[in-house]
Order: C-alpha cells, then structure tokens, then sequence
C-alpha cells in the first residue's frame, strides 16, 4: 500500500509543474493592467512604469514565471498588491471557512444519497424508485444559486427560521456557526447528493447481477444481507470516485455560493481579488484550489485501492 501511494504521488507532479504553466498563463491573459488599475486613471506613465518595475511586470513573462514557480517551490505566495498581505496568510485565514461548508455540504449529500441509492436499487422499477429517480433527476438538473436564491426565499424571508446571510467563527459560537452554514451547505450538498444517488443505484443494480451474489443467494443468505454485505461494499467502488470528483467540484462551486450567504471563505478572497485585479492572490487562490484537488484525487486513489487491493498491483 506505502509504495502505491508513493507511485501514485510521483505519478501527479508532472501534472502539478502543468497546472502552474496553466495558473500562471491563464492570470496574464487578464485584461488591464495591475499597476494603472492600483494607481488609478490620473496616474503619470512614469509612476506606472516604476510601480510595474517594482512588481517585476516589467520582466520577460518566462522569467516572471520561473521567479513565481521559485517562490512557490519555498511556499511563498507572494503579498497582495492591494495592500501587501501576505497571499499565504490570506488563504490560511479563509481556507477553513471554505473546507468547513465543503465537509458539512458533504455530510449532508451522504445522507441524502446512500439511504437513497440503496433504497432506489432496492424497489427497482417500482413508484418509490421513480420519486427517487424524478427528484435526483431534478437535483442535477437545478443551477445551485437558484436553489440557494429558492432556499433563501422559503426559510428566511417566508419562514423566518434561518437568517440569510452572516457568518460566525466555529470556536466563537458553535451552533451559530452551523445554523449560518447549513443554507449553503444544502446548497451545495444537493446536487451532489442527487449525482452519488445516481451513481450508486447504478453500481449496486449491476453488482447485484454477479454470480457471487447470486451464489449468496443459493446458500441461503437473505437478502438485506446480501445487499449489505455483498453489494454494498463492491457498489462503492465507482461511487467513491465520483465521490471524490464531487468534493473537487465543491471548492469552485463555493465561489457562488458564498458569494449568495455571504459567508467569507475562500470563494469570496478570489471574486474579490479578480474585481481589483490582484494577480498573486489571484494566482495563490487557484493554485491552492488545483493543489487541493490533486490530493483530494490522491486519496480518492487511496480508499479505492483500500476497497479494491486489485487497484494496487496495476
């Protein structure tokens, strides 16, 4: 298993030196200019030119890159151009709030779609798989800040149980913390929830047509244990990919959502970076963001082989 992970781990470097080709080119496609957009319109040229040299824009791009991957390389970041924050310290500072409303919205698409999916399996072709398929067919279907904007309208403006926006620190007031998070965590945890469902009602429905299973059944087993003990644990496998794509997919379906609850995580950092055209927590951002669904993937690799030892050996 140690030297799986180790292969697996080597195996995403070259990806990672691309994706930084990729962070790095897609910034310097932004239009405008940083130093004009930092000095304002009235600015004298040579003051532009002198802020551009100080921020090493005035260098050839390759050279800008290299100096950046250096930096990165040492875990530095860079500082905001905005008012010389530390990038490291910025992420640091919103990264929790983000990954705390991802793991919440997660929890709440596991308990949506595992009871769901097995149920679905369960009674196939029968009115209780239809609801499930109708509904996990909607929750696909439904774009997150309309839900977000619907579940807003129902529970804080008609209902008044939830307040709509805000946020407070964990350790400041932890049932606070949860009731503020779990609009956008809903938010998020659906369409999620709705995809897993799918997923796993496929999975088990075609485990469930192997011969071990049907063997189980020869011998007598019943069939809830067969479900669980056979089924289940097999029907995972694709279901623990897909699972790991969709906690990826949180961290940039975040940047709306918080932008709709007004929660400051790692979403809002960057729409406010890319409105002042703050290009190294612009950079910092999306890199933190590729980094974080490489090792999301890496572990994904992990459960899978765990699940599978077959995985380990190819």
């Amino acid at each position: 298993m140690l030297q799986f992970a180790i292969r697996r781990l080597l195996s995403t470097l070259p990806t990672l030196l691309v994706v930084t080709v990729l962070v790095f080119g897609m910034v310097q496609l932004l239009p405008g200019d940083p130093a004009r957009l930092l000095l304002g319109e009235e600015a004298t040229p040579a003051a532009v030119a002198e802020l551009r040299r100080s921020l090493g824009l005035d260098r050839p791009v390759p050279e800008q890159y290299f100096r950046w991957l250096g930096d990165v390389a040492r875990l530095d970041l860079g500082a905001s151009v905005k008012d010389n924050t530390s990038v490291g310290g910025l992420i640091a500072d919103k990264l929790p709030t983000t990954l705390q409303l991802a793991v919440f919205a997660m929890l709440i698409s596991l308990l949506i779609s595992l009871p769901a999916g097995i149920l679905s399996a369960m009674r196939q072709n029968s009115w209780v798989d239809r609801l499930l398929t109708l509904l996990a067919l909607s929750g696909i279907s439904l774009p997150s800040f309309f839900l977000g904007i619907l579940l807003i309208y129902l529970f804080s403006i008609r209902l008044a149980w939830i307040p709509a926006s805000g946020y407070v620190p964990f350790l400041e007031d932890p049932g606070r913390n949860l009731l503020l998070l779990l609009l956008p965590a809903v938010t998020l945890g659906v369409p999620t929830a709705a995809v897993l469902t799918r997923y796993l009602r496929s999975s088990m429905l075609e485990v469930m047509t192997q011969d071990y299973v049907r063997t189980a059944h020869a011998k007598g087993v019943t069939g809830g244990r067969v479900m669980f003990k056979h089924g289940l644990r097999n029907a995972l496998i694709p279901v623990i990919t897909a699972f790991g794509l969709q906690l990826g997919g949180l961290l940039g379906g975040a940047v709306i959502t918080e932008q709709i609850f007004s929660v400051p995580g790692f979403g809002r950092l960057l729409v406010d970076a890319v409105f002042t055209r703050d290009l190294p927590v612009i950079q910092g951002v999306v890199l933190v963001s590729a980094v974080a669904v490489f090792l999301v993937s890496f572990l994904v690799d992990l459960a899978y082989a765990a699940v599978d030892p077959r995985i380990r050996y190819h």
